[in-house]
């Protein structure tokens, strides 16, 4: 492991010398991770990338993109476009990143499945804010918005999100 790398235990996420609470998936943690098990895959998974609402917030690092109007993810197994960012409209299953509740303010992606997805396993993981502590995700890991922010400030590309077989 790096010093730079965020590591899920059971305690929350340990990143930049603290532990922050979060929640993952209801699926638990999983290495056979499948589309709609609401699991966190196991493994050591890069961070490609930050979006954010800027109608929202103030750009939480100077590589984060906006989240625009008509900004959607592909969660359709069966088209050329799983797992990937595409645009309205879109007429096959997706994701709206532009909501209207606060969980996608700021999504940290990792790549999981991406750029080239396998169909059936799994769409996208997401780092993003919860809808209050303890309620789990559909695999994503979620936290605090305010500790999101200080997570989000302090990540690089080497930054790494290592799910463990098992939450020490």
């Amino acid at each position: 492991m790096r010093v730079d790398d965020m590591v899920l235990t059971r305690r929350g996420l340990r990143f930049a010398g603290r532990y922050w609470p979060c929640v993952p998936g209801r699926g638990g943690v999983r290495a056979d991770k499948r589309e709609g098990d609401g699991a966190t895959p196991v493994g050591v998974h890069r961070i490609v990338g930050m979006l954010y609402r800027p109608d929202r917030m103030a750009r939480p690092a100077d590589w984060a993109l906006p989240i625009r109007p008509g900004d959607l993810w592909s969660d359709d197994a069966g088209h050329e476009d799983y797992n990937l960012m595409v645009r309205a409209p879109y007429p096959h299953s997706h994701e709206v990143l532009r909501r209207g509740d606060r969980l996608y303010d700021l999504v940290i992606l990792t790549d999981w499945n991406w750029p080239y997805a396998e169909r059936g396993r799994g769409s996208a993981i997401f780092l993003h804010r919860w809808r209050r502590a303890g309620y789990p995700t559909e695999g994503c890991v979620a936290f605090r918005p305010d500790h999101l922010r200080a997570i989000a400030a302090r990540i690089t590309y080497a930054t790494r999100l290592i799910v463990p077989d098992s939450l020490g």
